[in-house]
């Protein structure tokens, strides 16, 4: 069998960033796994903020497309992000707001997990909250039942940014496992 392809969102570009640092591990956790994992930053699909107006008369940027592909080549999407006022950074949510006016084909077809890192000690539950109920409730994506924050991440990872934490290593890699089955279960015969 093939192996699953998974894409691995973060939701922040910024330096340093703790979410971009969970990207990178958990794309080395899904290698050791057997899957295909392709990271990608949004920084690399620069977008205009999303105007009803711009899109009239500009159509969807090229740079929207290219996101629109990725994911759509790709049997399973992980969101890494961090919490922004309680909710989705504007980075990804404008991302999600123009991949949108695709239809919902980027969100279907596919299973997503989500994962936060966070410095405080909720650990980035609003975010997930606000990105389960963008993505399921508004776009129709699937995402697994299982999902991964991290607390007090500023203080989780070695200076090779892998997690330090076997209890963090174990939650993470039985949502990174469900997700994988739950892809390939999905598979086209």
């Amino acid at each position: 069998m093939t192996p699953v392809k998974v894409l691995i969102v973060p939701g922040s570009n910024r330096s340093g960033s703790l979410n971009v640092k969970l990207a990178g591990h958990i794309a080395r956790e899904l290698t050791l796994m057997g899957a295909n994992a392709t990271r990608i930053s949004l920084a690399d699909y620069p977008m205009p903020i999303y105007d009803g107006d711009d899109e009239a008369e500009n159509g969807i940027p090229q740079t929207a497309r290219k996101l629109i592909a990725q994911f759509k080549a790709h049997e399973a999407v992980v969101i890494v992000s961090p919490e922004y006022n309680g909710s989705i950074p504007p980075l990804l949510k404008n991302a999600i707001d123009w991949m949108s006016r695709d239809g919902i084909a980027p969100f279907r077809d596919r299973v997503y997990a989500l994962a936060a890192a966070s410095p405080s000690y909720r650990g980035g539950l609003r975010v997930m909250i606000a990105l389960r109920h963008c993505l399921e409730f508004a776009l129709g994506a699937l995402i697994i039942p299982e999902q991964f924050m991290l607390p007090f991440a500023d203080k989780a990872f070695d200076k090779d940014g892998a997690l330090t934490d076997e209890q963090h290593i174990k939650s993470l890699n039985a949502m990174l496992t469900g997700l994988v089955e739950r892809a390939a279960l999905l598979r086209k015969p």
